[in-house]
């Protein structure tokens, strides 16, 4: 007997449970849900978990959708934790449609605006030193609400991607980073601290 692809399984459960985020919460936007890789090219150690970013995508000639990117790795935890992360994105995901700035440098520290949208949501919301109110998890209450897309996670949640290991993500960095040449404005000039 041929096992079910495993990939289809994984969008689908994930993309069904982002939309009965948004059938709560119409503010949350549409998006193109991805699955890939939290390890590569991060801190060895770090993992990113999910991520929502505005405006990656098109649609059309002139629909712009945001992305909804969940990190292989993070798919061993179980259906609540990435439903967690689901959650957490969403609330970045109202921020956006409400163009309210939830975070700051550089998306990674989570301000009181934040945390009161993934309040909004349902989520139990800590502070995580260094990076605001970023420390999320999901209550029984709001797990009770999404019974459903937390069934169809279990099911789909087959497979999960191992983490880079840390050589090879320091190599993919280090590839990455190209050295520059600084030239001289003009021929026989001298470059000054």
């Amino acid at each position: 007997m041929a096992q079910e692809s495993v990939t289809p399984r994984l969008i689908a459960a994930l993309d069904h449970a982002w939309a009965a985020i948004r059938a709560r919460h119409p503010d949350v936007p549409e998006v193109v849900m991805t699955l890939g890789a939290g390890s590569a090219g991060n801190a060895p150690g770090t993992l990113t978990l999910g991520h929502f970013a505005g405006d990656r995508w098109q649609r059309g000639d002139s629909e712009r959708l945001p992305e909804m990117f969940i990190a292989g790795e993070g798919l061993s935890r179980g259906s609540l934790p990435v439903l967690a992360t689901l959650l957490h994105e969403a609330a970045h995901g109202l921020a956006s449609t409400r163009d309210i700035q939830d975070t700051s440098r550089q998306g990674r520290y989570h301000n009181t605006r934040y945390r009161k949208l993934a309040e909004e949501l349902g989520l139990d919301v800590a502070e995580a030193g260094s990076i605001g109110w970023s420390a999320t998890t999901v209550p029984g209450a709001t797990a009770g609400r999404y019974t459903a897309a937390l069934t169809g996670l279990t099911g789909a949640l087959v497979a999960w991607r191992h983490p880079t290991p840390a050589a090879a993500a320091r190599a993919a960095a280090t590839r990455a980073v190209r050295p520059v040449r600084l030239r001289p404005p003009n021929p026989g000039s001298r470059i000054r601290p």
